[in-house]
């Protein structure tokens, strides 16, 4: 393939492409895995950009930073690590977080009752007003991009998601947390 011809792939036929190269050089390989992997991880970050593009960094946030506003709103108070459990990141990508969130009077950080160690954060008024805001942008946006899938479609999309992230276990997965 020239340089020319790569120019001219969009993501369908770079999947094509993939599939007939890693079949030629590798034989026997899982050829529909390796698809739906490309396509899940593709599909990820177009919405991804698109809902960080559209709706947060217009409002001077990140898509890490609404995720963990909207895990504190829901759940909080709430300390760090399990804030990290429930967002998928790693605990020093909350504490990074969380400092801009504070300063910005958007988070509030105290010392847990329970553990004198650790602390806890929570939404201020400000945050609380911000992520109401931000949340009802953020569906909207949402919906429009599952719009696209009758009920059903949307429901069977989200049995078949679990199921792979449930089923992770049979093998030996790294996860973050």
């Amino acid at each position: 393939m020239t340089e020319a011809d790569a120019r001219d792939l969009d993501y369908w036929s770079f999947v094509e492409l993939a599939n007939r190269r890693l079949s030629s050089r590798y034989g026997d390989y899982h050829e529909q895995a390796t698809e739906v992997l490309l396509t899940l991880n593709r599909a990820s970050d177009i919405v991804t950009y698109d809902l960080e593009a559209a709706v947060h960094r217009p409002r001077g946030r990140s898509w890490s930073a609404y995720r963990l506003m909207f895990v504190t709103w829901l759940a909080g108070p709430i300390e760090p690590k399990v804030a990290a459990k429930l967002t998928g990141m790693s605990r020093a990508a909350v504490s990074n977080l969380a400092k801009p969130l504070v300063e910005a009077g958007l988070l509030a950080r105290t010392p847990d009752p329970e553990d004198g160690r650790s602390v806890r954060l929570s939404l201020t008024e400000a945050g609380e007003r911000e992520i109401v805001e931000t949340f009802r942008a953020q569906n909207e946006r949402e919906t429009a991009w599952v719009d696209v899938l009758t009920e059903a479609e949307q429901q069977i999309l989200v049995m078949l998601l679990n199921k792979l992230i449930t089923r992770r276990s049979q093998f030996d997965m790294r996860d973050r947390n």
